[in-house]
């Protein structure tokens, strides 16, 4: 999330959910419906230039006023899902863990005060008519969370130059999806005591849960591209690495997981350590 020309614009990777029409309920089915059929969907980086272009406003704009009406859409087996952009709810949500992510004094630079607390406040004024909602679309700065990776096999690795950019994302159904969560989490339990990898793959299928059985799930490394080196790229076979690793703890064999654990966390501290770089 970009906050003002003086802090530097994070490349960001997301895990977003597809989910078919019959999932919604009218009128917002037929939204849908008559957006699919269109030609000039936007794309992520569509999405990323208007959430920037809000960002770097006088004053800044950290929440739409208005929900977005977009979405990404996919065919599955002839099947049209969609995958809401959700905008105004990712942008508070965003903006809570703002606090986390910067320190205090780059934050009221980037957003006054007045500006997060009349956010904060708008936000808990809608979640009183909204307790339900939840994003489509997760997203993660400088690197792709571990847990994500438990989702995907290396065979839905999908890897292609692109006239503006390379694009590296997996592509699974929400069954295996939910499959493979509970899987690695039988083994983690099995093999670590508890911590921050299970709590947050605990939530990641909590959060599936949420959604149509037969969603398709997505992570792309989006901007995270612009951020690995293009041969790096090319061979960065991630989520082969975290099958590895959970088929080590499953064996027992301590040592060949820590292998493939070190070899996935030195790729991504090289990914993270750029955003310092100038």
């Amino acid at each position: 999330m970009a906050l003002a020309s003086s802090v530097k614009v994070p490349y960001m990777a997301y895990l977003r959910v597809y989910e078919p029409l019959a999932a919604f309920p009218e009128p917002e089915r037929s939204h849908w419906a008559r957006y699919a059929k269109r030609e000039d969907t936007p794309t992520a980086q569509d999405e990323q230039r208007r959430a920037l272009a809000d960002l770097l406003a006088t004053p800044p704009v950290p929440v739409p006023v208005h929900e977005s009406a977009d979405a990404f859409v996919a065919v599955v087996d002839e099947v049209t899902c969609v995958c809401p952009w959700r905008t105004r709810l990712r942008g508070w949500q965003a903006l809570e863990e703002l606090s986390e992510l910067l320190p205090a004094s780059v934050l009221d630079a980037a957003l006054p005060p007045v500006v997060r607390l009349q956010a904060a406040t708008d936000y808990e004024r809608w979640r009183e008519g909204n307790p339900d909602a939840r994003p489509w679309i997760r997203g993660a700065t400088w690197h792709v969370p571990v847990r994500w990776f438990v989702l995907f096999d290396d065979g839905e690795r999908e890897y292609a130059q692109r006239d503006q950019a390379p694009v590296l994302r997996y592509r699974t159904p929400m069954v295996q999806a939910r499959r493979r969560v509970a899987r690695g989490l039988r083994t983690l339990r099995d093999a670590l005591e508890e911590g921050p990898l299970i709590d947050g793959l605990v939530d990641v299928g909590r959060w599936l849960e949420e959604f149509h059985p037969r969603s398709l799930v997505e992570l792309d490394y989006g901007g995270l591209v612009h951020a690995v080196p293009e041969g790096q790229l090319a061979e960065d076979r991630s989520a082969a690495e975290v099958a590895e690793g959970l088929a080590a703890l499953r064996d027992g064999d301590g040592e060949r997981a820590g292998v493939a654990y070190e070899k996935l966390s030195q790729r991504w501290r090289a990914v993270r350590e750029r955003q310092f770089s100038s």
